[in-house]
């Protein structure tokens, strides 16, 4: 389904009460709240949890949403607080992530890979490098290449200054390329 622009459905939301657009609001931005979410939770049950909650709050404070920010900005610092908020909340024992249901949404072979692979097999190993990077890490390469956000949109979710997620953005590509490096290295060694 070709969406339409956010203000659309905002448009649409506050001035008719149509919930039929805040239903397609959910539905173009329900799977990068979730993957936010999931990445800063680390289980599946919590990131739906605090996704769910994301949108039941942006429901109840859109007629106070200003436009000051893109609507994704607002979204995803709300989801990006609660997920936090609830990380906080929960004891220290965390779940793995469920890759599975990480869900492609930009073009993941920004590292190179051998053209011997499948799309299936570099999904996988790229998810597998992103899952071994800290949380921070991981949001932040989710944001920047799934969510194709941009520093400054990132900086304004995150509550980081734009040259700080710079820096942490090259720290984390440099710390995923070496994962992808060590992983296809010893994935090629029990191939050969």
């Amino acid at each position: 389904m070709a969406y339409k622009e956010d203000s659309f459905y905002i448009e649409r939301i506050l001035q008719h009460a149509d919930n039929a657009a805040f239903a397609n609001l959910i539905n173009k931005h329900k799977t990068m709240a979730f993957n936010i979410a999931l990445r800063i939770t680390g289980n599946r049950e919590d990131a739906e949890e605090v996704a769910q909650d994301a949108f039941i709050k942006v429901f109840h404070a859109l007629p106070g949403f200003k436009g000051d920010s893109k609507f994704t900005t607002w979204l995803f610092r709300i989801v990006y607080n609660l997920a936090i908020s609830k990380t906080r909340k929960k004891s220290l024992f965390s779940q793995s992530v469920d890759d599975e249901h990480f869900v492609e949404s930009g073009d993941q072979t920004e590292f190179p890979m051998s053209d011997n692979f499948s799309i299936k097999d570099r999904q996988k190993y790229v998810l597998q490098a992103i899952n071994s990077l800290p949380e921070d890490d991981q949001l932040l390469i989710t944001l920047y290449y799934m969510d194709d956000q941009p520093v400054d949109e990132i900086a304004a979710i995150t509550g980081l200054s734009s040259s700080n997620v710079k820096v942490k953005l090259f720290r984390a590509r440099k710390k995923l390329q070496e994962q992808l490096t060590m992983t296809l290295k010893d994935e090629l060694q029990t191939i050969l």
